[in-house]
């Protein structure tokens, strides 16, 4: 099987190749990625020389760059997108470019090509929710242009089933937290403010709740969804792990022995959702899958991780963790 990854130089994206090259010896990855911001070239040295493996340089918005790469392969897993939410606050340009026009050129080779596509979505599209859990048939309610711009593409995907007949399938996932993620999200970021001995800014009272999967168990469902998934069928992925943010900054304080007092709290961003949350038994049901790895298990290792690989994040400036609308 021929894999065409696109933003596999990003977080997730990067995970997933580690995880298929160090589990699957007939599958083979093209790669294209245009990286810009919070894709890192280090994330895979370790297979870059492999002959099963190709990276080419390229963004998913140019139709015939990617009618090229999508002929040549069986399935395309789409990573590639803006998802910094605080940026897409300061200029929403960039996201409805790469979130929505960026989809459609995929789309529109996936017709063409007659090939398969997995595309990568997010549990923001639902809103925030106070009490209850989305299951995938629950109605979308955006609140930010990042979130927008996913939601819009979920709508042309399932739009180019209905109409064309299209093998498309969607994941979307809860928060992933993990190795090689970039310093602008919570958890990467509060280590990085302890390891400078900085206040660690936290929005608003800090009490915003967040289910959280370790990026390992996120890939794994993909992969499962790639191979088992129901043609057409969207699947929603969490692990039941609903925790607050502050809970989160004193959890990274604690381990790394760092006193409380380093919090500070910050004026909220604009339409911060206060609550997401997703009802994951479609998968657990149908595919057989579920996460194995514990919270506190993997915040340990995550930490540990960041600590050890300095030479990953030393040349991100401390300004860059300082979102766009803030400064």
């Amino acid at each position: 099987m021929k894999l065409l990854v696109t933003g596999g130089l990003g977080f997730i994206g990067s995970n997933f190749i580690l995880k298929i090259f160090s589990e699957n010896k007939d599958i083979s990855i093209i790669n294209i990625d245009d990286q810009l911001f919070g894709s890192n070239s280090k994330n895979l040295t370790k297979i870059e020389n492999s002959e099963k493996y190709e990276f080419i340089k390229g963004n998913i918005t140019n139709n015939d760059f990617v009618s090229e790469l999508v002929k040549k392969c069986d399935v395309v897993v789409n990573f590639a997108a803006e998802s910094h939410v605080d940026r897409s606050i300061s200029n929403s340009k960039p996201f409805i470019k790469s979130n929505i026009y960026g989809v459609f050129t995929i789309l529109e080779a996936i017709r063409k090509f007659d090939k398969k596509l997995v595309h990568i979505s997010t549990d923001e599209v639902f809103g925030s929710l106070e009490n209850k859990s989305a299951d995938e048939n629950f109605r979308f309610n955006p609140s930010s242009p990042y979130s927008a711009s996913k939601a819009s593409a979920e709508l042309l995907i399932n739009s180019f089933n209905v109409t064309y007949g299209c093998d498309c399938l969607i994941t979307r996932c809860t928060n992933n937290y993990g190795p090689r993620q970039f310093p602008e999200k919570l958890i990467p970021k509060t280590i990085l403010y302890c390891n400078y001995n900085k206040k660690i800014p936290i929005y608003g009272t800090g009490k915003n709740v967040r289910d959280w999967i370790h990026v390992n168990d996120h890939c794994e469902a993909i992969f499962e969804v790639l191979k088992n998934g129901k043609k057409g069928s969207s699947y929603n992925i969490s692990s039941d792990n609903e925790i607050d943010n502050k809970t989160i900054i004193k959890k990274i304080l604690s381990i790394m022995k760092k006193p409380e007092d380093m919090i500070e709290y910050v004026k909220d961003r604009p339409g911060h959702d206060f609550r997401y949350s997703m009802d994951s038994s479609k998968i657990k049901n149908e595919l057989g899958w579920s996460p194995k790895i514990g919270f506190d298990e993997g915040l340990e290792e995550t930490v540990n991780w960041y600590l050890n690989n300095k030479e990953w994040w030393q040349k991100i400036s401390q300004e860059s963790l300082v979102p766009e609308w803030q400064k």
